[in-house]
């Protein structure tokens, strides 16, 4: 009699073994020993531990990783997957907020919770390796490489724009700020000049346009391409009339400058500061707080003229100088030379303030009104413009960047301390090495306050100067939390190093990344910040390497209600209660199972019940292959053929196609098949076949049928391979699908080529209900197995 299936109790008891056995402990090679010249570091994004539970959409993300784990592992792979905690940050610090505790309480708290979670579910983590960033042991070496950014003129402390939210008394970053208002109390956010420390993350722009060797999503290096915005043209001086002092402006239409009728700056120009009337200083305060992608997409038009003029270089004439939130101080150099006819959101303004226009350029393309360059194509006037701006002194060619450096320092409790101390005689030095790590120290009042928290701990604060001697002050602010992220995955592979932040030869083995899974949200954040990051220390000698990451993967969205799952909604669902329910390896399966994993996907979980059912089923025939087939099993026959067939297609589909619903379906047609002759002379190895084939999505229960079999320690056993000669058919099932999903399957001739496939798939009755008559979006064929049409 086959025996009840418990997921529990299965689970808890390899979960044993595995730990016991130290099975995803990976050790670290050693110079001058032989090395496994098949590595592969599997990381997806760690996790903010802000919340009190993993979420599902950390359950996809976990999961993926997790089958490429072990199926790179029994394909002969050395991997290693480690884990950590994004621990420092906003996020955390007002949960703790909420809570009324302090955030390192909360933290870790949490911590304990989501390991426990992460261990349940099975993952394959080398948990010897873990890090969290709000660890001394961690943020000492977050502290000396912020030393090190210093030290080679990559790091520096300015004036700059920040948000300030007037009621919290504290900088906002801009993901906070929504619709102009503080996140944290819905207060209207002002615009504020504070000195802040600043990475230089301009001095490898051009480096960070191109992406050797990585195997990027072509959609993510668009994002960061326009993001850094590389442009070609002029940048032209422009005098102001009442204070003789000059703004710079870049355009890359020079050909328009004798068409110019006003000038603008951004809210956040200095000129605004320094000069403009108390009028237009409390409508820059206001306009400049508002979100860069809302500014830039606000079709009506607000602004207020500051009372001065700036002088056209080309022509004398004195353009008025507004302020208006349309001009943005991430592009060219915050001031505009505004050209009404020539430039849309120009003319808009110029209509809205009754401001006139001047055409320059005729329709055919030549330039007019322009003086002596009149008759000129407008490419070559532009030039012709420049050439003689710059013999004068007004003006030159250049390559203007939107990427402006990157402010790390803020004005929070919860962060890693600045290790820089301020003195009166020797100015900003940096705390010696020894010293490190400045302990971020325990303090009950961490609300905003109008300054820094740690300010206003003198026991903190007060130090004595490394240098003189005498009387100095600690930097009351702590680092943006994306200065943790942008090294940890180097910190993963040498994690108990007290010496180093790393040995170098550790890192050179393991990375660049194998394979990275996160958001794509991340993409103009943390991906570039950790690009810029290993570039920096590549050219320090650090690291032999210049890219973090060799392939990225971005998931799509977990969403609940139709919205993203987020811990900041708080429209979340963890999965200790379908856990608690169904067992650790239905969650698993059903994650993975629901969809595309590049494609959002809605949370439903009524859908655990089919896959509880399908491994009951695969628990049952396993059970009844073993008493019935003989063991070792023939490997032809139909079931055979079908096994080799499976094989092939979970294989393809996991390694090459990174793709892991379908890989589910495949084997549930071999189960399905092998339940209806479970007595054949092939059951045995079809049996063993789904079996393995499962393992990396539901080890628990393909261990234990693993031994059922006569087997043992399945996460060992080599990766199965397709037997080729079985694969040799006259004709195959297409399978068709429409945005990712079946809408139909029939046998076709195998001879055929993919524009017959693609017709005969178009022509399916089932399909063109889906299709609407239009022509897809886009067409994906993969030889001898489906048709997907997106659209």
């Amino acid at each position: 009699m086959t025996p009840r299936y418990e997921p529990h109790e299965i689970e808890q008891r390899w979960q044993r073994v595995w730990e016991d056995e130290r099975a995803f402990n990976v050790p670290n090679p050693v110079a001058g020993a032989l090395t496994a010249e098949n590595h592969w570091y599997q990381l997806e994004m760690l996790p903010y531990p802000s919340g009190p539970s993993l979420h599902m959409g950390h359950v996809l993300n976990y999961t993926m990783g997790d089958v490429q784990t072990h199926v790179r592992r029994r394909s002969g792979w050395h991997v290693v997957r480690p884990m950590g905690w994004d621990a420092f940050g906003l996020p955390a610090e007002n949960a703790a907020i909420r809570e009324g505790r302090h955030p390192r309480e909360t933290i870790e708290r949490n911590i304990e919770t989501m390991r426990a979670q992460m261990k349940r579910l099975g993952w394959a983590i080398d948990w010897d390796r873990e890090v969290s960033a709000h660890q001394p042991t961690f943020y000492r070496w977050t502290q000396w490489l912020f030393q090190q950014f210093v030290a080679h003129d990559l790091g520096y402390r300015k004036e700059g724009p920040v948000n300030w939210c007037p009621k919290d008394q504290t900088v906002v970053a801009n993901e906070y700020v929504v619709d102009g208002l503080c996140e944290r109390c819905g207060t209207p956010v002002e615009l504020r000049n504070m000195t802040q420390w600043y990475f230089r993350t301009t001095a490898y722009a051009d480096e960070l346009l191109e992406y050797p060797g990585a195997e990027w999503p072509e959609r993510t290096k668009t994002i960061q391409r326009n993001w850094i915005g590389r442009s070609e043209g002029a940048e032209i001086l422009f005098r102001v009339e009442e204070t003789g002092e000059d703004i710079a402006v870049f355009t890359t239409r020079a050909d328009t400058l004798f068409g110019a009728t006003f000038f603008v700056v951004a809210p956040e120009h200095p000129f605004v500061e320094a000069h403009a009337s108390e009028e237009a200083k409390e409508y820059a305060r206001h306009a400049g707080a508002r979100p860069v992608e809302e500014r830039a997409a606000e079709t009506t038009k607000t602004g207020v003229f500051t009372g001065f003029h700036a002088v056209n270089p080309v022509d004398g004439e004195l353009l008025p100088i507004w302020v208006a939130d349309y001009v943005l101080m991430d592009y060219g150099t915050g001031a505009i030379m505004a050209v009404p006819a020539h430039d849309e959101r120009d003319g808009e303004f110029a209509e809205t303030f009754g401001l006139p226009l001047k055409t320059v350029i005729d329709e055919d393309g030549r330039l007019v009104n322009s003086g002596r360059f009149d008759g000129l194509p407008a490419e070559e006037g532009a030039r012709a413009i420049v050439a003689a701006l710059e013999q004068e002194g007004r003006g030159k060619a250049t390559v203007n960047y939107r990427l402006r450096d990157w402010s790390v320092s803020r004005q929070r409790y919860w962060g890693c301390p600045i290790p820089f101390i301020h003195c009166e005689q020797c100015g900003v030095v940096p705390v010696p090495e020894e010293d490190l790590p400045v302990i971020l120290p325990d303090i009950e009042d961490y609300a905003p306050q109008g300054k820094p928290p740690l300010a206003a701990n003198e026991e903190y604060m007060a130090v004595d100067c490394p240098q003189c001697g005498g009387p100095a002050r600690r930097d009351p602010d702590t680092m943006d939390t994306f200065v943790d992220s942008s090294w940890y995955f180097l910190r993963y592979i040498d994690s108990h190093n007290h010496e180093a932040p790393f040995d170098r030869f550790v890192v050179d083995y393991w990375l660049p990344v194998s394979q990275y899974i996160g958001g794509i949200d991340h993409s103009t954040g943390h991906l570039l910040y950790s690009r810029f990051f290993v570039k920096a220390m590549n050219d320090w000698g650090m690291l032999g390497f210049r890219e973090p990451f060799a392939r990225v993967f971005h998931q799509g969205w977990v969403q609940l209600g139709g919205l993203k799952m987020s811990k900041t909604r708080g429209n979340v669902e963890g999965p200790d209660p379908f856990v608690d329910e169904y067992g650790a390896d239905a969650v698993r399966l059903y994650i993975l199972f629901m969809g595309p994993a590049d494609q959002d996907m809605e949370w439903t979980p009524a859908g655990v019940e089919g896959i509880v059912r399908f491994l009951r089923r695969l628990w049952r025939l396993v059970h009844e292959v073993a008493e019935a087939a003989p063991a070792p099993g023939e490997r032809e026959g139909p079931l055979a053929r079908k096994a080799n067939e499976t094989i092939a297609r979970v294989t393809d589909d996991v390694l090459r196609r990174f793709q892991f619903h379908t890989p589910i379906s495949a084997v549930m047609e071999l189960v399905n098949e092998l339940g209806g002759a479970v007595d054949a002379r092939d059951a045995r190895f079809a049996a063993e076949t789904a079996v393995s084939l499962i393992q990396p999505y539901a080890p628990h229960v393909a261990e234990e049928l693993w031994t059922v079999l006569g087997h043992e320690r399945l996460w060992k056993e080599p990766w199965p391979e397709a037997d080729e000669a079985q694969l040799v058919r006259d004709t195959f099932e297409l399978v068709v699908q429409v945005n990712g999903r079946v809408r139909d399957r029939f046998e076709v001739d195998a001879g055929l080529s993919e524009d017959e496939l693609v017709e005969l798939a178009r022509g399916s009755e089932r399909v063109q209900g889906y299709l609407d008559g239009g022509e897809p979006r886009k067409t994906v064929v993969v030889p001898r197995r489906l048709v997907n049409f997106v659209v």
